[in-house]
Order: C-alpha cells, then structure tokens, then sequence
C-alpha cells in the first residue's frame, strides 16, 4: 500500500470505530428510555453470552482423550465453586485459568 492508501485505510478504521462507539448514545440518549426490545437484550445477551463461551470451551471434550477433558472439567468446576463461593467473577475466571494452566504444566 501507498502512504496515501495507508492514511485512508486508517481514517477509515478510526471513523468506524468512533461511529460503533458513540452510535448507541445517539440512538438511545440518556434522559430517553430505550425500547422495551433493547432493555430485554441487555439482560439476557450476558447469560447467552456465557453460555456460546462455556459450550465453546467444552467443543473438544473427547473420550479419546481423558487426562485432558478431566483437566478441562476440573478448571471449569474450580471456576464455578469460586464464583459460587465468592461471588466474583475476576478471581474465578482467573483462579480456574490457573488451574487450568498449571494442570498443562504438571500433567503435560
């Protein structure tokens, strides 16, 4: 690419991350409420969400394969006992990463 292309090529990118961002509060100003449609997206896309990432997560759970799928599954159970214990979800996402981690460490 030319300079020049470059340039357009990053203006470009730049207008449209600034339109994605700014776009919902053009839509939806704060002293307006937002139709009951997008109000009902905003508490249900977070569980739906969670839900494609654990079933995309578990996509390669195989018989075949044991010492994996229980490594894979005890970080999963580890995570979930945490957030059920205390309830936040930085240091259960983070203590079952570890978990998983040093299970490829110590097994691998």
């Amino acid at each position: 690419m030319t300079p020049w292309q470059q340039a357009i090529t990053i203006a470009l990118v730049v207008l449209g991350t600034v339109l994605t961002r700014f776009l919902a509060f053009w839509i939806f100003p704060a002293h307006k409420r937002p139709p009951a449609f997008v109000s009902y997206l905003g508490q249900m896309l977070p569980t739906a969400v969670m839900g494609l990432l654990v079933v995309y997560a578990f996509r390669h759970l195989s018989p075949s394969l044991p010492q994996d799928s229980l490594l894979m599954l005890g970080a999963a159970l580890t995570t979930a006992v945490c957030h059920l214990w205390k309830r936040n979800f930085l240091l259960s996402i983070a203590l079952g990463t570890a978990v998983y981690m040093m299970g490829l460490h110590l097994l691998g």
